[in-house]
């Protein structure tokens, strides 16, 4: 706080409004004159023979032109003595002019003009005895007369200004007066380089007497101050001065005025702040002596003119109104008064809007903080590319007003698939039911799928409308029940998705018919929703980002308060300054922490700078002594380091922050592009210029630690790309190490030159700069000096384009995110750096007077088809091949040059465009002419084939532009199709504001299904490295105008996402013991969430559940499952997490867009089609398809080698079906279903096709799951390839196809349907290309580069006709059926499976007979279980069923259940899962009733957790087939009898047996048996059996004869010890039969 003290202790208050001026004549004139005349008198008597000199000071008023300066020092204008005649002539010259009629531009010409006067440094003699700057004292002005004084020099002087004509005293100042020391600073004594001077005499009495200024002369002076020149050069007119002066960093000097005791300016570090005035402040005491006045009203006419200037703000240099603005302390002086003038040194930032006093307290983060720096809201700091896009989006949503109905319908429109053939073989009508409002029974009727919506709609009406006339139809609508989903009028009724699903899965269709103004249309938008700013990252705050946060605007704001204290504590006390300079470098260290460790070269040489100055002393140079009365940092004519180095240091701050403001920031809300159309600099056509491409290559800041060790050298590659191709060759840096500043950065600094001139560059050229590090051998310790060295890891990329959103060329620094990838970085390149922080490359470019702007050439002509001469037929017959082919994918160059040559013949064909343009030999500035007239010329394409246009080759903005016009001809349903491609080829747009992003938005405005699958979808694209940032602000923009209704409801399906990730992933991590706890604990928050809000799920928005039922399904490696009931609806979806299902989600819709072909060229193979999306990283929704088993728990049920059986899938068909019509209706369901399966995924290249990944509906839909393989990305088991067949075609589900082991005409249609659709797809074939190709920059692992499309391209066959390809995929069917290696698969991942899968939950079945499970407390404890008898069965096989007999406690009556030998072989094996082998009974092989009662007896009598866990318990549990109790009573007590030999007294026969142990197995081979006719003999196997156990045991083996209607014989056996054989290798022998005892 600056303050006035008397000598006396009296302090004089004054005003702190910044910018008051007080009004004239507030101090007398006299007054003033005598004031001033007895301060000069006393300067006389003490410096002799000296020039009076002007002393620092502040000047709180509003100068103009000190507001206006520039670069240029502001310096008083000198006085020299002139001779007689000179000042006659210029009296004459002066005396000519007619200042009536002299305009301001000529009086500028003739002050500017070198006849004028002998230079532009000397002003007439009639204005010699005044002082022409508005920072004289005024009262008095100089005496012409001549004053000398000449210093003693030690060594010889220069000239500093050798540009001035006239002769000039070497002396610290202009006009040749040196101040005296003061006695405050001593100065060394070792020898300096600046001027040294012998002692100044005391020096006699002056007196100045007082010019007389007319009243024409004070009208010139007014002219002269209102001139342009006067205000630009800050009334100095040397343009010499400027070019001689020293560059520096330190601040401009200012116009000197004599000690205004009541004034102090502070040091300004708002470079942006033009509008503002200097503040004035004061700490108000008590006084009661007289007040010292100092008004700002001038005291000399020269002044008065200039105070009566109407302000100028000054548009130039940022840094310069920095320096311009600084006026630091000064030493005591004395007043006319004699009252000593104190003056603090202090720094103060000024307020923009409001006053501002440093000894408020500031409120941190408030605007308050934020007002106090201009930067932080001015032009300067804004991204101009974001504010256009901002008022665009504004725009677009003043053509979407709220009260229009079609485009802001509030609901979920239910989506349709259009040109369906609705008849199919089910015929074309449906039974539908329509529940009406005024009705209490649902209306049921018959109608036609081809019927509109209206139609039914109408007779719905009929029965509660009497007149039809008096009802306005288009008022109604019809709703799905149980769902937020509507029927669209103008669409027919089997269009409608929900429709064809019912049809599917032979369901009821119930619809509501509601009056449109009772519809809920809680999403629509509102009045005060067209209305909100457009704040892109207002709604943000629950989306997650790749990288941290940008700081903002506000923590920015705190770190420059911290800078601003600091830098007051410095200034404060000098003797303290080598301490508290430590403490601003720190602030200043803190500041570029926060911006991501940028540390600009401005900022390290300042802070160098400012340390280097505490040691140094005030000094008194040439240059310093020149400029001492105006310059900041100076005292009595001596420069102070420390203030000079800060006021540099404080313009590098700012710099910095600008730049990454630019850079990264959010723009300010309400910044307009209005404000900046007046900072329009003059540009020159781009195609006029002919320098070459330059920039330099500064520094990547922010880099990891482990770099530091893990790499000794860096350097990048720079490529200028178009298309994706290079438009030259890629200019390589030199190598460089690491330096270190305040962080770890790697510098180059370096030129490089592309030898391309800028005129040839195409608009779209993007700088590609990519960062390699070379790694340090020493890095490991290794001391293998031979170990081969690797090769540079690429370590980071960013692109960028070279011309800016307005057509300009880029200028200036560029702050650019290095974007890095675990991909990238497999070894120590990604370790030592948390992904989610930045590595900011800095790029400088000129910054040339003029902006560089691109304007595209005059379009040629294109001439008319008409006139064009005939084409050679061999020409035209080639041109018609290129044309039909599917893409551009196999164009030799030869073809590519043939298709431009005779381009204009091509208009004949259509869809051959893309193939043209991807055809240009050279896409320049001078090429485009041709390209934009072809293109404009050329007949509409499709929606489908324009998706090829917005590829990564054809960059061009005109071109994606014309082929989003054309996309936006597609419906709202077909654009949800090919959403996500979309949404892809936004990364390919040049910058952020486009045609396809608007196109999007507006889509979105329109319908409510659009906006959510686009809001989900960026979501997720906001996590890539490289377009995240661009991403995030399309998000942000979609948020502002979809409305209020529809973002709530999208901000709590985030919730609920992030609720059940996070609940996941706890799970996850939960051991198998504590897994139930955790998940109980959670579902409290799920609940908590549902009591207060109902919410659509993300992956079907027309479903509201108000409440969720979550249970864990299984877990599959790092795969948790959710089950999600919605309470309306018995849908299930999975929450997924731990693997990421873009994937699936991407092979989903090509399997769906495949189906729709399918359906619009009336094929129906049934495909079910489920959804999939990805809420985040490695997590998402799943629908799961109800009643549906996978083919491994079908197959096991038959036990682990039950994949090599064929009857498994038809069997559990036929459980389900058990009506012989029933079972022909799945097995056809099956067949179509498995047709369309094979086609996809063969297609597709799915692989990890193992038996759990596919998976049959009761019904007998076959659908496949998890698509984490595909094209052709075969999981491998060391180079043992899984998927060796084509695709998925096994021996049992040729079974369900033919209806038995022998092929049927079934099989011919299978077959048959199979090439149709085939046939059908290969006609879409450059869809599905162009559909991938968008994708390849997508992240997906394996769908990277061209090779993963080829595969596309070679399965599809696009080169041969429809009879080569239908015998192509004939050979594929019986490639894949005769394939063991499917078979073999299957069984291994059995094996697998066995071992590592847990069981279910315990909602979930885990018997495959029981229905669910069931506990001891339910059922009531078990005292025994034994097998009481055996039943032979003959359905639908023979087979023996077991009578176990229970006992309860608690019951008298002991229980019967019927259970088979598959079914205790079940329990065994998932007993095995549980526990250990030492804890269980050894278990049989063969189904012998003793051998069943022993394992029985020895099970009941295990541990406790065995006997009461929830499998026994649920295995012994009753039935439905228990309930007939046949037999169980009428049993016989007797003891059963072996079954009757058929030769009876004699047996005879030898077996062959082979005995083998290896792997803690048994194997027992019968390889033949002797005088008997044997069916095929079986092999047994004993595993988990040490030898020791099997040592104590015996093998008993008996021989049957197999009869189908009676009763088997038996035949004879063996009993054998296995003690003695030795089973450390194999036994081969024979063994005769004899009579045992059969049991």
């Amino acid at each position: 706080m600056a303050h006035i003290s008397s000598g006396n202790g009296f302090k004089f208050d004054r005003p702190a409004s910044p910018g008051v001026v007080r009004p004239k004549g507030i101090v007398g004139k006299e007054e003033a004159l005598l004031m001033e005349l007895e301060a000069l008198d006393k300067i006389k008597r003490e410096k002799r023979h000296t020039l009076p000199a002007t002393a620092p000071s502040g000047n709180p008023l509003p100068n103009p032109s000190a507001q206006t300066s520039t670069s240029r020092q502001e310096k008083d204008l000198i006085v020299f003595s002139e001779s007689e005649t000179q000042q006659k002539e210029l009296k004459d010259k002066f005396e000519d002019i007619d200042l009536e009629k002299l305009t301001k531009e000529e009086l500028e010409k003739l002050l500017l003009d070198d006849s004028f006067g002998v230079n532009k440094m000397t002003r007439p003699s009639s204005l010699l005895g005044c002082n022409l700057s508005a920072s004289y004292p005024g009262g008095h002005a100089f005496s012409p007369s001549s004053f000398h004084w000449t210093p003693t020099p030690t060594h010889a002087q220069t000239p500093m200004f050798p540009s001035a004509p006239f002769p000039k005293p070497p002396c610290s100042f202009q006009n040749g007066f040196s101040l005296a020391l003061s006695p405050f600073i001593s100065l060394p004594a070792q020898p300096t380089p600046f001027l040294s001077f012998t002692p100044i005499q005391p020096p006699a009495a002056l007196v100045y007497p007082q010019p007389a200024v007319t009243p024409e002369m004070a009208k010139l002076f007014d002219k002269i101050a209102s001139t342009s020149e006067y205000l630009k050069n800050g009334r100095s007119s040397s343009m010499e001065t400027e070019s001689g002066s020293v560059k520096s960093l330190e601040p401009m000097p200012q116009p000197s005025e004599p000690p205004n005791i009541s004034r102090f300016e502070w040091l300004d570090l708002d470079p942006l702040n033009k509008h503002k005035e200097v503040e004035v402040e004061e700490k108000p005491t008590v006084s009661s002596g007289p007040f010292l006045e100092e008004s700002g009203t001038a005291k000399d006419p020269w002044d008065a003119v200039l105070l009566d200037e109407p302000e100028v703000v000054d548009n130039g240099s940022p840094s310069a109104q920095v320096k311009s603005k600084v006026t630091l302390a000064t030493q005591p002086r004395r007043a006319s008064t004699g009252a000593a003038v104190t003056r603090s040194q202090s720094l103060n930032i000024p307020a923009t809007s409001t006053d501002h006093s440093p000894g408020k307290q500031v409120n941190k983060g408030s605007t308050n903080v934020l007002s106090k720096y201009s930067i932080l809201e001015k032009k300067e700091g804004q991204n101009l590319e974001v504010v256009a896009f901002c008022e665009d989006i504004s725009k677009l949503r003043s053509k979407f007003p709220h009260d229009v109905l079609a485009t802001n319908p509030g609901y979920v429109l239910s989506p349709v698939i259009t040109q369906r053939d609705a008849g199919g073989d089910n015929g074309g009508s449906v039974k539908v039911s329509i529940e009406i409002s005024d009705s209490q029974q649902p209306v049921t009727f018959t109608c036609d799928v081809s019927s509109p919506v209206d139609l039914l709609i109408m007779q719905a009406l009929c029965w509660v409308h009497d007149d039809l006339n008096q009802v306005d139809i288009s008022s109604y609508v019809l709703k799905v029940c149980g769902q937020e989903e509507v029927l669209q009028n103008k669409h027919s009724l089997g269009s409608h998705e929900y429709v064809q699903n019912c049809r599917k899965w032979e369901t009821e269709i119930k619809l509501q018919l509601f009056f449109l103004s009772t519809m809920r249309r809680d999403l629509a938008r509102t009045a005060e929703d067209d209305i909100s700013p457009i704040v892109l990252e207002k709604y943000l705050g629950l989306v997650e980002r790749p990288f941290k946060e940008s700081v903002t605007r506000e923590v920015l704001a705190e770190h420059l308060e911290g800078y601003y204290k600091q830098v007051n504590l410095c200034l404060q006390n000098e003797s303290t300054q080598y301490k508290t300079v430590d403490s601003v470098v720190q602030s200043v260290k803190n500041l570029c922490c926060a911006l991501d460790e940028v540390e600009t070269p401005a900022i390290s040489d300042a802070i160098k700078k400012l340390k280097r100055s505490v040691n140094l002393p005030r000094t008194r140079s040439p240059e310093a002594g020149a400029m001492s009365s105006a310059s900041t940092g100076s005292a009595n004519g001596y420069a102070i380091p420390v203030e000079e180095s800060l006021v540099g240091l404080t313009d590098a701050v700012y710099e910095l922050a600008k730049l990454c403001l630019r850079s990264f920031c959010p723009t300010t809300p309400g910044c307009t592009m209005e404000e900046h159309l007046e900072d329009r600099r003059d540009s020159k056509e781009a195609s006029g210029t002919t320098e070459h491409l330059q920039f330099t290559l500064f520094a990547v800041h922010g880099i990891p630690a482990t770099w530091v060790s893990s790499f000794e050298k860096y350097y990048l590659m720079c490529a200028l790309t178009h298309n994706n191709r290079n438009l030259f060759k890629p200019v390589q840096s030199k190598k460089v190490g690491t330096y270190k500043s305040f962080f770890y950065h790697i510098k180059w600094d370096e030129s490089i030159n592309f030898p391309i001139s800028v005129a040839l560059l195409p608009l779209e050229a993007m700088l590609s700069l990519s960062l390699y590090g070379v790694l340090n051998q020493n890095a490991n310790n290794s001391p293998d000096s031979n170990k081969q060295r690797k090769g540079p890891e690429l370590l980071g990329k960013v692109s960028m384009p070279l011309f800016d959103f307005r057509r300009v060329l880029s200028r200036g620094s560029k702050l650019l995110s290095l974007w890095t990838s675990q991909v990238l970085q497999p070894g120590a390149a990604g370790k030592g750096k948390n992904p989610s922080e930045r590595i900011i490359l800095q790029v400088d470019f000129p910054s040339p007077a003029v902006d560089v702007l691109y304007v595209g050439p005059q379009e040629n002509g294109c001439p008319d088809p008409q006139s064009l001469d005939p084409l050679d037929p061999g020409d035209r017959s080639e041109i018609e091949k290129l044309c039909a082919q599917a893409s551009a994918f196999g164009l030799s160059r030869a073809d590519k040059q043939l298709l431009w040559d005779q381009r204009y013949y091509c208009r004949d064909y259509q869809y051959s465009l893309p193939k043209i343009l991807a055809s240009a030999p050279s896409w320049d500035w001078g090429s485009m002419g041709e390209i934009h007239s072809l293109l404009h010329h050329w007949p509409p394409l499709s929606p489908v084939s324009a998706l090829e246009l917005l590829d990564s080759k054809f960059a061009d903005t005109e071109v994606r532009k014309v082929a989003v016009g054309w996309i936006e001809s597609s419906s709202d349903d077909e654009l949800a199709d090919y959403l996500p491609q979309l949404v892809q080829a936004v990364k390919f747009e040049c910058h952020l504001n486009n045609a396809l992003v608007i196109f999007l938005l507006s889509r979105a405005l329109g319908n409510v299904n659009i906006a959510h699958y686009l809001y989900w979808l960026l979501r997720d694209a906001v996590q890539d490295p490289a377009f995240g940032q661009r991403y995030d602000r399309v998000l942000g923009a979609l948020l502002c105008l979809c409305g209020t209704g529809l973002r709530a409801e999208l901000e709590k399906q985030t919730r609920l996402v992030q609720l059940l990730g996070a609940l996941a992933e706890k799970v996850r991590q939960a051991s198998s013991s504590t897994r139930q706890v955790v998940l109980l604990e959670g579902l409290e928050r799920v609940q908590s969430f549902f009591q207060k809000n109902s919410c659509r799920l993300p992956i079907t928005p027309s479903l509201v559940a108000k409440e969720l039922n979550v249970k864990v399904s299984h877990r599959v490696l790092d795969t948790l499952v959710f089950e999600v009931f919605p309470n309306s609806l018995s849908v299930l979806t999975v929450i997924q997490v731990g693997e990421d299902l873009r994937q699936d989600m991407l092979a989903l819709q090509m399997i769906r867009i495949m189906d729709r072909i399918w359906l619009q060229e009336g094929l129906d193979l049934r495909i079910v089609n489920f959804k999939c999306i990805s809420t985040g990283k490695d997590k998402g929704m799943v629908d799961l398809v109800p009643s549906s088993e996978t083919l491994r728990k079908i197959q096991v049920e038959y036990g682990v080698t039950g994949s090599f059986k064929d009857k498994p899938l038809a069997e559990w068909l036929r459980k389900y079906n058990p009506a012989e019509d029933e079972y022909e209706k799945a097995s056809e369901n099956f067949i179509y279903t498995c047709a369309g399966c094979c086609v996809a995924t063969y297609i597709l290249g799915i692989c990890d096709r193992h038996n759990d990944n596919i998976m049959l509906r009761s019904t007998g839909h076959m659908f496949h799951i998890d698509f984490g393989k595909f094209l052709g990305h075969a999981q491998m088991i060391g180079s043992f390839k899984r998927d060796r067949a084509p695709f998925v075609l096994t021996s049992d589900m040729a079974y369900v196809i033919n209806g038995g082991e022998r092929p049927t005409s079934r099989f011919q249609l299978f077959v048959d349907l199979c090439s149709q659709a085939y046939n059908l797809i290969r006609k879409h074939s450059n869809l599905f290309l162009n559909l991938l190709s968008l994708m390849t920059q997508s992240g997906l692992p394996e769908l990277t580069e061209v090779q993963d499309l080829k595969y596309v391209y070679d399965a599809l066959q696009p080169q041969t006709t429809d009879a080569e390809a239908t015998i192509f995929f004939t050979r594929l069917i019986e490639s894949s059926l005769g394939s063991v290696a499917t078979k073999f698969n299957f069984f291994i991942h059995n094996l697998a499976q066995l071992r590592f899968s847990g069981l279910p939950s315990n909602d979930e079945p885990i018997l495959s007979f029981a229905p669910r499970t069931y506990t001891m407390k339910q059922d009531g404890r078990i005292r025994d279980a034994s097998v009481f008898s055996f039943q032979k069965r003959y359905n639908p096989d023979k087979h023996y069923t077991y009578v176990i007999r229970i006992l309860r406690e608690g019951q008298n009556e002991p229980q019967f259940v019927f259970r088979t030998f598959d079914e205790f072989q079940e329990l065994h094996n998932k007993l095995t899962i549980l526990f250990p082998l030492w804890k269980l009974p050894g278990y049989m092989i063969v189904f012998l009733k003793v051998e069943l009662s022993s394992y029985m007896h020895n099970l009941m009598r295990s541990s406790t957790e065995v006997t009461q866990c929830d499998l026994i318990y649920t295995f012994f549990h009753p039935i439905a087939r228990d309930d007939k109790t046949e037999g169980v009573e009428g049993l016989s007590k007797t003891p059963d009898m072996p079954p009757v030999s058929p030769t009876i007294g004699r047996v005879e026969g030898e077996v062959k047996l082979s005995v083998s142990y290896r792997n803690s197995t048994l194997f027992i081979m019968v390889m033949h048996i002797k005088d008997l006719t044997p069916t095929k003999p079986p092999n047994l196997v004993y595993s988990g059996y040490s030898k020791e156990t099997l040592k104590q045991r015996e093998l008993q083996l008996s021989v049957l004869s197999v009869e189908s209607l009676r009763e088997n014989c038996y035949l004879g056996g063996i009993t054998l010890s296995l003690k003695d054989f030795d089973l450390s290798r194999e036994t081969v022998k024979w063994y005769k039969l004899t009579t045992v005892p059969y049991f």
